[in-house]
Order: C-alpha cells, then sequence, then structure tokens
C-alpha cells in the first residue's frame, strides 16, 4: 500500500509541481491550518438570521471533526507522515508536527462541506470546490498519504451530515418548547 502511495505522491510531484502552485497551495492549506476558514464561515452563518441554522449544522460538524479526528483517530492510529519517510522532499510549508492520519484539513472541509449540504443551504457547492483545492493541497505538499485524505473526506463526510442531523433535532427541541 505504502509503495502505491509514494507513486501518488511522486508523481504528483514529479508532473504537477509548478512555480505558481508552489505559491497557491501552501496558501489554501494555511486557510485551514486549524479549520479556520470554516470556523469563519459557520460565525458569518450563525450571525444571519436567516442562515443561522446553516451555522449551527457546520459548528456541531466542526466540534464532532475536532473530536474524532484530532482528539481519538489521529492519536490512536499515530502514523508518520510521509516527508518523514521520504526525506529528499523538499517542503514547501511548516512540517506539521501531528500524526498523519487521518488528515485533519480534509476531514474539516468535508465536515463543513457536508453539514451545509444536509442542511440545505447552496453555499456547499462552491464549499466543495474549495475542499477539494484544500484535500489536494495536502498531497501536493506531501503531508499527507493519499490514504489520509481520502479517510479524512470520508470520515468529514459523515461528520457533516451527522452535525446537520444533531442541528436539525436542537431546532426541532427548540421549537417545540415556543
Amino acid at each position: 500500500m505504502e509503495t502505491l502511495e509514494f507513486a501518488i505522491l511522486d508523481w504528483i510531484q514529479q508532473h504537477l509541481r509548478c512555480d505558481f502552485l508552489d505559491v497557491i497551495l501552501p496558501a489554501v492549506s494555511w486557510i485551514c491550518n486549524h479549520g479556520e476558514v470554516w470556523i469563519v464561515l459557520a460565525a458569518v452563518l450563525l450571525l444571519r438570521k436567516k442562515e443561522r441554522w446553516f451555522g449551527v449544522s457546520v459548528a456541531i460538524a466542526l466540534i464532532l471533526d475536532l473530536i474524532c479526528c484530532n482528539l481519538i483517530l489521529k492519536p490512536l492510529v499515530d502514523r508518520v507522515r510521509p516527508f518523514a519517510v521520504n526525506t529528499a522532499v523538499e517542503l514547501l510549508t511548516a512540517p506539521p508536527l501531528d500524526a498523519s492520519f487521518p488528515s485533519g484539513h480534509t476531514a474539516a472541509s468535508f465536515a463543513a462541506v457536508f453539514a451545509l449540504k444536509a442542511s440545505g443551504s447552496r453555499l456547499w457547492k462552491p464549499a466543495l470546490v474549495l475542499a477539494v483545492v484544500i484535500a489536494f493541497s495536502r498531497l501536493y505538499l506531501y503531508v499527507h498519504w493519499p490514504s489520509d485524505v481520502f479517510f479524512g473526506a470520508v470520515l468529514g463526510t459523515a461528520l457533516g451530515y451527522a452535525g446537520a442531523w444533531l442541528a436539525g433535532r436542537f431546532r426541532l427541541r427548540l421549537e417545540n418548547r415556543n
């Protein structure tokens, strides 16, 4: 499996690496270092009355992601990052210090996207474009294995739907009280 994953990462380095992406993709990755872009989106939606429940859905999904990805799975699996195995690769960003599996950037991004989709927001489509670019940036930057990114997308998708479902249940409870 590791051989296939290195083949994918090395193919990206050999065939897609260019000056333009060397500038753009570290910046795209940086906006999600701690989920910032998605936290800001959730906060903006929470401030807008018509979109408040979309924001609640995203916020819950991001909290679930933090717990599942960063507090449970990363320490449990404790997978070494590809740049630590192949030290010949030139990193374009500061090396992450936590474990590799799953990709937290990808999980948070897909959690936000699918919380938006499941709660009925039209913002999910442009958010999906950004999420895919963020996920790809993690491969381009050689900081995650392809399986880390794939599983991050799967996990994030599930947590996004869970966040929207929980927000919907919470909303029904509040509405039934009144």
